[in-house]
């Protein structure tokens, strides 16, 4: 093998990394907002991502059977959609349940895991135990080759394009619009927050429904790179609580950045070791970073 042939595949891997992190840092971001902002610790976080991920498939099934001279342009139609409908449950489940165990950890934890399990037998009985995946757009298929021997799939950088239109987003909307001005407020002081009129169980209840959200469009990015099962969510919902503890609560900075160390830290050592080892190595590195530094890279001040 050749250098230029490792430094290609080495670019692949490194490429590769940047695909996990731009689904990391979209269920990151989410989360952030949840438990970063709000104190909430959403176990059921990871199923809005397959609610996302379903949207997709149904429309994708139903733009197929019944306007097939449209699937090239369903795809950006579908992700709105797939923002929309986990907002709507993520609004719900707020004003179920939600909103009676704030300052409460851990019911919201034991809570949120019991839905989280009751969603997964729903999506089984709604879409079965198989999993699904959507047929994709044409200009989603292939990959770009910027020189001999280096393929970049097209859906990777599709990804990455909509992580950093979200994640541009997400920071306008909580620092230039009045619903970030009030997350703000109603983090740094909640009783001044109400003395001043801000209604704050409706401010919750729209962070809560918008981290939501933005884990259903994380669902929407994965279906380009992977199927869709039940339980597809529960397997980034540790990698992305491990995202936003290792950055640093509320902070949306530390959860970019530390969802661009982890995968490219279990990325390239995958390329080297077993993908089990590669996890015990990342989970490993994040463990001793935070002995050193319990409050995250990013240290923010948090609801108590």
């Amino acid at each position: 093998m050749t250098f230029s042939d490792m430094m290609n595949i080495g670019l692949m891997q490194g490429f590769a990394g940047l695909s996990l992190f731009s689904v990391l840092l979209l269920m990151g971001l989410g989360l952030a907002v949840i438990f970063g902002q709000m104190g909430v610790i959403n176990m059921a976080h990871g199923e809005f991502m397959t609610i996302g991920a379903y949207t997709i498939f149904a429309i994708s099934h139903l733009t197929e059977s019944f306007a097939p001279n449209l699937m090239g342009a369903y795809f950006p139609f579908a992700i709105a959609v797939a923002f929309v409908a986990a907002f709507i449950v993520g609004w719900g489940v707020e004003w179920a349940f939600i909103r009676h165990l704030y300052k409460r950890p851990l019911d919201t934890l034991l809570a949120t895991w019991g839905l989280s399990l009751g969603m997964q037998q729903i999506f089984r009985s709604t879409f079965g135990a198989k999993e699904v995946s959507p047929t994709m757009p044409d200009w989603l298929m292939g990959s770009w080759s910027p020189a001999e021997g280096l393929d970049i799939p097209l859906n990777g950088l599709f990804v990455m394009a909509l992580s950093v239109f979200v994640t541009c987003g997400v920071l306008l909307a909580l620092y230039k619009s009045r619903w970030g001005l009030r997350v703000r407020a109603t983090v740094a002081n909640r009783t001044m927050a109400n003395a001043t009129g801000i209604n704050t169980r409706r401010t919750d209840r729209l962070t809560f429904a918008i981290g939501c959200g933005i884990a259903g469009v994380a669902g929407a990015a994965f279906t380009t790179i992977g199927s869709t099962g039940p339980t597809s969510g529960s397997l980034y919902i540790v990698d992305a609580f491990l995202v936003v503890t290792f950055g640093g609560a509320a902070s949306l900075l530390g959860t970019v950045v530390s969802a661009f160390g982890i995968a490219q830290t279990q990325s390239i050592s995958e390329f080297f070791m077993s993908g089990s080892n590669a996890k015990v190595l990342t989970l490993s590195a994040i463990v001793v970073i935070l002995m050193l530094r319990p409050q995250g890279l990013f240290a923010s001040k948090v609801r108590r």
